[in-house]
């Protein structure tokens, strides 16, 4: 009970001393920077927003994971931070992430850099022990490796349409891999340490990304959060139980499928719709779910607490499994029906609205 209790002193120290630097760095950059990581103030044919506005913050996010990577090599010793290789593959490829998305927002980088760019992230992982060990060939955990670090950060950047989505979707994830790691000790667990910093700079953000938006996170948020993200899925979700050889394959895939549900099962549709009409699934318009359920007559506001009901239970039901039923139970069955619903009802809602706006973007 004594360890419980100061784990969650521990999430509340750490959350909120994020939180408040997130809130001053993006206060900053809206007050001073009012046409940084705009590309066209006229170009808003993408964007659900009428208006532009600063994509600035992924910058924050950055920084804020800077700040915190120094912090615990300070107050909590360096050989758990320069002398750890995975985490030097996370600061590695966060770092080039971020720095991709810079290029992004500010020249509109060409896809095929981008795709290479976000190719050598997953190798990096790799090659620094980050892979997914699921399966029983090295080959085979590598190739998947790269496939879902490079899936999931244009997953993420897709995903960012509109205000509060990609944010609150984030958030719901990292509690996710939060709530798998409860109770634990600040010692020797940088891993909660991140998570926890993350987790306050995405709550710091959205006080600007609610809807209406005052910012956007811009491709330097959502590929930074897209490398974050896929990082430690592999670490708890993907890789969950095998180092006390209590997994299996397929629940183990069933944590992937529940926990990343939203950015998953938006991506699928959207690019399913766009591979129908002879589309490239790249090309983006205005026809992801998010703007579906507009079309039907839900504000946005509403929007954003749908995905944020459905980003937490799907949160909730990933712990409640990975946490209390075993892993060689056919429970998990109950996961696939649970993803396949919500699939299901979002691509029929799809394919019934045709009212959509085609363009270049997300």
């Amino acid at each position: 009970m004594r360890e419980s209790l100061f784990s969650i002193f521990n999430l509340a120290l750490i959350c909120g001393g994020a939180f408040l630097m997130a809130l001053l760095i993006n206060s900053f950059f809206l007050k001073f920077a009012h046409t940084l990581g705009i590309r066209n103030k006229n170009d808003i044919t993408i964007r659900w927003s009428h208006t532009s506005k600063p994509s600035l913050g992924g910058i924050s996010f950055y920084i804020v994971f800077m700040v915190g990577f120094m912090f615990y090599a300070i107050f909590f010793g360096k050989e758990d931070v320069f002398e750890n290789q995975s985490l030097l593959g996370l600061f590695y490829t966060v770092t080039i992430a971020f720095l991709l998305g810079l290029s992004d927002d500010a020249y509109n980088t060409r896809p095929l850099l981008k795709l290479l760019v976000q190719i050598i992230c997953g190798v990096i992982l790799v090659v620094t022990g980050n892979s997914i060990a699921l399966f029983g060939s090295d080959i085979i955990n590598s190739i998947v490796t790269v496939m879902w670090v490079v899936g999931i950060m244009n997953s993420i950047n897709m995903l960012d349409n509109m205000d509060g989505i990609t944010t609150i979707t984030s958030i719901s994830i990292i509690a996710t891999i939060i709530f798998i790691l409860i109770p634990f000790s600040l010692k020797n667990n940088v891993d909660a340490f991140f998570l926890m910093t993350i987790l306050g700079s995405l709550i710091g953000f959205l006080v600007f990304n609610y809807p209406p938006a005052k910012m956007f996170m811009g491709d330097t948020g959502s590929q930074f959060l897209g490398v974050f993200l896929a990082y430690f899925s592999i670490k708890f979700l993907w890789n969950n139980g095998i180092a006390v050889n209590k997994y299996e394959v397929f629940s183990n895939l069933s944590l992937v499928l529940t926990g990343f549900a939203v950015p998953i099962i938006d991506t699928s549709i959207v690019s399913i719709n766009r591979i129908l009409r002879k589309q490239s699934p790249m090309v983006g318009g205005k026809d992801h779910t998010t703007h579906h359920l507009v079309y039907r007559g839900l504000k946005e506001k509403l929007v954003f607490f749908v995905f944020l009901f459905l980003g937490m239970f799907s949160a909730i039901l990933t712990f409640v499994f990975q946490r209390y039923i075993p892993h060689y139970s056919l429970s998990y069955i109950i996961l696939w029906i649970y993803f396949g619903i919500i699939f299901t009802t979002f691509f029929s809602m799809t394919r019934k609205q045709k009212h959509f706006v085609e363009g270049e973007g997300h």
